[in-house]
């Protein structure tokens, strides 16, 4: 049977590995509400895109329009590789 101080130890360090599997690995996209209520989108650079509901609405409404913005203005735009 395992000592008391085992157990807290264990428990200690399952909440560290708890901890370490809410956090989004590096690269990936993932979403959280803001404070302001905002809809925070990160995983696309340094600093997270953060905009209102009505706003995401809006721009997803013109995602093809912005895909084939992109697609003939290809050789002008960079590629952060």
């Amino acid at each position: 049977m395992a000592s008391e101080e085992e157990l807290k130890a264990e428990i200690e360090r399952l909440r560290a590995e708890n901890q370490s599997l809410k956090k989004p690995a590096r690269g990936q996209i993932s979403m959280k509400v803001s404070e302001k209520g905002g809809l925070s989108v990160y995983g696309l650079g340094r600093f997270p895109v953060t905009l209102y509901r009505e706003q995401w609405e809006k721009l997803l409404g013109i995602a093809e329009e912005i895909r084939d913005f992109i697609r003939e203005n290809d050789g002008a735009l960079k590629k952060k590789e």
